[in-house]
């Protein structure tokens, strides 16, 4: 299932896809905090409560406009493709060598745990059937289409405003484990360099046009305060 993964979502196409919504999610799990904590005026109890429901709302805001701008579409009037069900979330699809990936959010009560199955996410994790295992006895092996895929986030319990971890998972048909799960900076481990292709929704002009962006290595933090080395080395002289 990992060899799987890899082929149908590889990190190098939606390296810059999954960093963006790291950043947001983040952004947008501590904006959540600190508005409660500075004008909502709750005991702790009911501000954490509000807290919880306001974080996955400007959550899923942000991962809407995260995917939209990297060429993700919301499914079409809200039908899982193939079906006739219908999800009340932000579901979005994306393509890859002619197979559909629907990608959804959903937050967890601790890493590596299954999110609250709604009717949405029990929806979406039928598109798993052909992946989750059973006896092939007609001998027809898997019947590969869209999958469903999530982008998952468990807050830091201990730190206010933070998340401790996020990871990319794809629930089984029955919605009773994981067929695969990867904490995302494992996931995207060793693609540093890789090129990515994005596709914005529309142009100004209406049309569709794919952008090409290659993403440059990661350069190592230099605090402010470290000096010049060719500063270090007169002074040394000197």
């Amino acid at each position: 299932m990992d060899a799987f993964m890899k082929w149908r979502m590889p990190p190098a196409l939606f390296k810059g896809l999954l960093l963006d919504l790291d950043d947001r999610l983040r952004a947008e799990a501590f904006k959540a905090y600190k508005m409660i904590r500075d004008h909502a005026g709750l005991d702790t109890k009911r501000g954490r409560e509000l807290e919880g429901q306001a974080r996955f709302r400007m959550m899923e805001k942000g991962f809407q406009e995260v995917c939209e701008y990297h060429g993700g579409r919301l499914l079409p009037d809200g039908i899982i493709p193939f079906t006739d069900l219908k999800v009340f979330q932000p579901f979005m699809r994306f393509e890859h060598r002619g197979k559909g990936i629907i990608l959804g959010l959903a937050a967890m009560p601790e890493p590596r745990t299954l999110p609250v199955k709604n009717k949405s996410r029990k929806a979406a994790v039928t598109l798993n059937y052909y992946l989750s295992p059973r006896l092939d006895l007609d001998g027809a092996g898997p019947k590969i289409g869209d999958i469903f895929v999530v982008f998952l986030v468990s807050r830091d319990k201990s730190n206010a405003g933070k998340i401790d971890e996020m990871a990319i998972g794809v629930i089984d048909s029955g919605y009773e484990q994981f067929l695969f799960y990867q904490r995302l900076d494992n996931y995207l481990e060793g693609h540093a360099d890789a090129p990515e292709t994005v596709t914005p929704p529309h142009s100004p002009s209406g049309i569709l046009a794919p952008v090409v962006r290659l993403k440059a290595s990661i350069k190592p933090f230099v605090p402010p305060e470290m000096p010049d080395k060719e500063e270090e080395k007169k002074g040394d002289e000197n």
